[in-house]
């Protein structure tokens, strides 16, 4: 996969300056996933494991909306059909695609303008940083058709962010939850007028593009392995993490500048 010719079939995505830059591009539907966009989504960040160029993602919306979840049509109704072996391949491969943007090296920032409901809600939440507008409404909606709240990791990531109660409501009722509602429980990291939304996004990415990607890479595998993780086992892990970011040329790098009274310019490695 080369970031500057990669053209996928199911979502828009543009590179440079070391951020890539993804959408989902059915404005006229409020952005829905289809299999194919699920699984193509589950491959773009499986394959950017291996691409160093890529040192930040920016998820963002498009049309107004960030996305509406399942297509109701393309999705929900052959569900309805399945038998269990194909149901279980289904949420399977979804819960891959969560997967695959947690272990994925480079930062997620989602930018979350309009509807972000069912798997839109998950993708957002399966992100690294959220920014979003006023206007953002995110509903976790299984339980409103039918299903558990329990769906691609909800259950597991959800009450991590913005705590067991109110992820607990919010599982439950399938209710949307305010932009307002979720800057002041730390779901979004900052609220932004639309017009400011990508801007933001944006200049962000770039920050995280410039840093010490090793590095960014390390702690966000340690943000996920140490969920599980004694006090003692993630004090040692976060030592033999961080010896090895000290073996690093950006360290070396850091501190040269700071002799020269600089501004380090890291190339993450």
């Amino acid at each position: 996969m080369n970031p500057d010719t990669f053209s996928p079939t199911h979502f828009l995505w543009s590179f440079a300056d070391g951020v890539a830059r993804i959408s989902l591009n059915r404005p006229e539907r409020k952005n829905p996933l289809t299999f194919e966009s699920y699984a193509e989504l589950r491959d773009t960040f499986r394959a950017l494991v291996y691409i160093r160029a890529v040192k930040a993602v920016v998820f963002a919306s498009q049309g107004g909306n960030f996305c509406s979840g399942g297509d109701v049509h393309e999705i929900i109704a052959p569900l309805t059909k399945m038998g269990m072996p194909e149901l279980l391949n289904f949420t399977r491969m979804t819960g891959d695609l969560v997967k695959a943007m947690r272990h994925c090296p480079q930062p997620i920032i989602a930018a979350v303008d309009g509807v972000s409901a069912g798997a839109g809600a998950i993708i957002a939440m399966a992100s690294d940083i959220r920014y979003a507008t006023p206007e953002a409404k995110t509903a976790f909606l299984f339980n409103r058709v039918g299903l558990a709240g329990c769906d691609m990791g909800a259950c597991a990531m959800l009450p991590r962010i913005i705590g067991q109660g109110r992820a607990a409501e919010l599982l439950y009722f399938g209710r949307a939850m305010s932009a307002d509602e979720g800057l002041a429980w730390g779901y979004f990291n900052a609220l932004s007028p639309a017009d400011k939304l990508d801007e933001l996004t944006m200049e962000s990415a770039r920050k995280l593009a410039a840093g010490p990607s090793f590095a960014n890479g390390m702690t966000k595998n340690q943000l996920n392995m140490e969920w599980d993780m004694s006090l003692d086992t993630a004090l040692e892990a976060e030592a033999q993490a961080q010896a090895i970011c000290m073996q690093t040329k950006d360290f070396e790098r850091a501190y040269l500048a700071f002799v020269a009274k600089q501004k380090p310019v890291f190339e993450g490695d």
